[in-house]
């Protein structure tokens, strides 16, 4: 239990507070303008895909320093969009992401191993309220002055609520959706 009444408890806040501003020193904010998050599902068999058009997070990375490698991604949920008006209206509502209740995704790393050519990742991915434990392989480059992400998560869309009632039939929207990312960010020398 942290006591932060005596001198002791004092120098652990500030302990923290220093390894939590060397971190955040570290991190390398993504560039919004040149990523990209999209979610790939299927309705009767045919592959339907949106865009989200608002993300911001940070990257802290080094190969060679795994362990304090991190990431932490914000997706606006309200910004998916499908290319039309009527849909991206109803993708948002309470039947399916529910923006207006749950207005973010998140992603947060817990460890990044190498793993073959690439890494894999594993972190806690939360959307409409509910919290799962998710790996999978992300491959990394460097283009001019940017570490560039790619990878794909593939997830359930029913373990996180979304499409409700009549939606939550698989045999017409299927359970399985591939959230594709590609993430710059500003490589940290």
């Amino acid at each position: 239990m942290l006591n932060l009444n005596g001198s002791k408890g004092a120098l652990t806040v500030l302990s923290l507070t220093a390894v939590f501003a060397a971190t955040s020193a570290l991190a390398a904010p993504i560039d919004s303008a040149k990523s990209t998050v999209s979610a790939t599902g299927k309705q009767l068999g045919v592959p339907v895909t949106g865009q989200f058009k608002k993300i911001v997070g940070d990257v802290t990375f080094n190969p060679t320093q795994l362990a304090q490698s991190s990431a932490k991604v914000d997706i606006d949920v309200g910004s998916y969009d499908m290319g039309m008006a009527d849909y991206n209206k109803n993708v948002t509502g309470s039947e399916w992401f529910d923006s207006a209740k749950f207005p973010k995704a998140s992603f947060v790393s817990t460890g990044i191993k190498a793993a073959g050519a690439g890494f894999t990742v594993t972190g806690k991915f939360t959307l409409k309220g509910r919290v799962q434990n998710v790996t999978f392989p992300v491959s990394v480059k460097t283009e001019g002055a940017n570490q560039v992400f790619d990878g794909v998560l593939q997830v359930k869309r029913t373990a996180f609520g979304v499409g409700s009632g009549d939606w939550a039939d698989t045999s017409v929207v299927a359970d399985d959706v591939a959230i594709k990312f590609h993430i710059v960010a500003p490589a940290k020398k």
